[in-house]
């Protein structure tokens, strides 16, 4: 059967169409044209001299200097708990789009640990940025000329102890006694410090407080050098690093089979809107495409990993799985 439809009809459909077209595309446009309209509150979640304040301020600069922003992001430290004090403060923005944070496996492990209400699930991600990796440092007069010496000093005397930026149960934590347990330790010996952040493990470091400190490779890179006042053991990753940590040898190299990638990243508020979302994560992409860019990783000695929202968030669903299954075997789930 053949229906007939009239002229004024079809005039009207071809109107129609067309104008239901027209405001999905708008609707499109303002989702695509979303731009902060105030200063970005970036968060590091710890004091000065650590790895998130180190992404945050590196990251900021780059941004300003490669003119890939209209708005400023202003870099905040909001130290405690291993995070835990600035998730709390996040977490009751919902929906605010001019507010980010660094991040990295503590969003996972300090819950995990029980000292957080909040993890990732609580966030929205934003992008994956690079990898890093741990770092053993000593004083430049210390004793230890390698890994293997520290951990038969930690075996002869429970209690020297060493020191790290995050919370018990956290990525330091996490990462000495990962590599303890490889060298033949229990991980429980591991006398391990909790501060603040990684300047005032290394500010302690310094005053002989603790024997050692594990930090991120990245962020001891500026101080290690030919009159650095301190030494690196070993480094977490597979293989030598270049640039300034080119001579830091691997644990894997000292007869430790062992290693541990500190991957760091931006999430937002809960709840941030989606055309939020698209704009920061499109705009990390771009940042990490440029020479300013280039340059500073190079000399922190990180690694791209970019990942976009979506990807990062089911990353971080993968990552909750295997810290829980390393945590519940080190004896450090509580």
């Amino acid at each position: 059967m053949i229906v007939k439809t009239s002229r004024p009809a079809a005039r009207l459909a071809a109107l129609v169409l067309p104008l239901a077209a027209l405001a999905g595309m708008g609707t499109a446009a303002q989702a695509d044209d979303w731009t902060p309209t105030s200063a970005i509150e970036f968060i590091a979640p710890a004091n000065p001299g650590g790895g998130w304040d180190t992404l945050v301020r590196t990251t900021s600069r780059v941004i300003q200097e490669e003119g890939l922003a209209d708005q400023n992001f202003a870099a905040i430290n909001v130290p405690g708990g291993g995070g835990a004090v600035a998730w709390a403060q996040i977490a009751r923005d919902t929906g605010n789009p001019h507010k980010l944070f660094a991040t990295s496996p503590p969003i996972i492990l300090v819950p995990l640990a029980g000292t957080s209400q909040y993890d990732h699930t609580n966030f929205t991600p934003i992008a994956r940025l690079i990898t890093d990796y741990s770092i053993v440092l000593v004083p430049r007069d210390s004793e230890y000329q390698d890994l293997n010496d520290l951990f038969d000093a930690i075996r002869e005397n429970a209690s020297l102890s060493v020191g790290g930026g995050s919370a018990p149960g956290s990525m330091d934590h996490i990462s000495i006694a990962g590599v303890a347990s490889a060298a033949g330790l229990e991980a429980a010996d591991v006398n391990y410090i909790a501060f603040s952040g990684g300047g005032e493990a290394m500010t302690n470091l310094m005053g002989g407080h603790v024997e050692a400190v594990i930090t991120g490779a990245g962020e001891a890179a500026g101080q290690l050098g030919p009159d650095s006042e301190v030494r690196a053991l070993g480094v977490s990753a597979p293989e030598r690093l270049g640039g300034p940590l080119a001579d830091i040898p691997t644990y894997q190299e000292q007869g430790i089979d062992y290693t541990f990638d500190i991957w760091r990243g931006v999430m937002g508020t809960p709840d941030m809107p989606e055309e939020a979302v698209a704009y920061y994560e499109e705009l990390f992409a771009q940042m990490l495409e440029t020479d300013g860019w280039a340059d500073a990783r190079d000399q922190l000695g990180w690694i791209d990993a970019y990942q976009n929202s979506e990807e990062f968030g089911a990353f971080l669903d993968e990552q909750k799985e295997e810290f829980s299954e390393v945590l519940s075997e080190l004896g450090l789930i509580r």
